[in-house]
């Protein structure tokens, strides 16, 4: 099987950071790394050339497929910031629905700007999510 595109590299998170175009998508990506750190207690790092990740866990699937993948980050896009958060977690659809203006996908949840969303919910969002994944592939 071939590798995973998306591995960590040594690239700085903090010149991507800085090289956003758009100051509220980099006052943004400041603040999601203040509260990823936090809830995680792991350094950034860019997985790719565009996701910034907190630790990471190894995962394999029934398939045989298997790799490595941060426990939680996000990726400042143009349209949204994304965030990679997982699911399956007590709580998610409620803390969904208090958080604000977003939208998922399936283990995604996009965040035009972090104005429209309740602070604290999100936080909690990732520090469950955190705990899942760490539950689910303790290392």
């Amino acid at each position: 099987m071939p590798a995973n595109k998306t591995q960590p590299t040594k690239l700085s998170v903090a010149a991507f950071i800085d090289a956003l175009a758009d100051p509220a998508r980099r006052a943004d990506s400041k603040t999601l790394v203040n509260l990823m750190q936090t809830a995680t207690g792991e350094k950034p790092k860019l997985w790719g050339p565009s996701i910034i990740g907190f630790g990471s866990y190894h995962y394999k699937y029934d398939s045989g497929r298997e790799g490595d993948a941060p426990l939680v980050g996000f990726s400042p896009r143009k349209s949204a910031t994304v965030l990679y958060i997982t699911t399956g977690f007590s709580d998610r659809e409620a803390l969904l629905a208090q958080l604000g203006k977003h939208s998922t996908g399936k283990a995604c949840l996009y965040i035009k700007k972090l104005a429209d969303v309740d602070q604290k919910v999100l936080e909690a969002l990732v520090v469950k999510s955190v705990a899942a994944v760490r539950a689910r592939h303790p290392s």
